[in-house]
């Protein structure tokens, strides 16, 4: 199962791109603290964002829901890999509703009886 829930505050503000194939990728960059150790920078790609990216500015806190992956390209004539989050949700924290729902969906695609009806 790839499943990945992540809470934490954008590091920057979002980038966002079109590809040549006309797809929107926005690229967030999320910082991820814990008690027990350093602070954490997670790579996050969302395609499709849509509107939804205007809501977003640095120091915000989101919720995410996604994917890890692994991708290979070219650069500098050597090949390279990043991993990073594909996002199939992301959601301003302080939109509790919405982020709890995006939460129980994440979870229902691993066990579909952890999710709250």
């Amino acid at each position: 199962m790839n499943t990945v829930i992540l809470r934490g505050r954008l590091s920057r503000p979002p980038t966002v791109r079109t590809l040549p194939s006309g797809d929107e990728l926005v690229a967030l960059e999320v910082t991820t603290r814990s008690a027990e150790g350093p602070a954490a920078s997670v790579p996050v790609a969302w395609f499709d964002a849509g509107r939804a990216v205007d809501d977003l500015e640095a120091g915000t806190e989101i919720v995410v829901t996604g994917t890890v992956r692994r991708r290979f390209f070219r650069a500098g004539g050597a090949t390279a890999s990043r991993t990073e989050v594909v996002a199939d949700a992301v959601v301003p924290a302080r939109r509790r509703v919405r982020a709890r729902r995006a939460v129980e969906a994440a979870l229902a695609s691993v066990d579909p009886g952890a999710a709250a009806p």
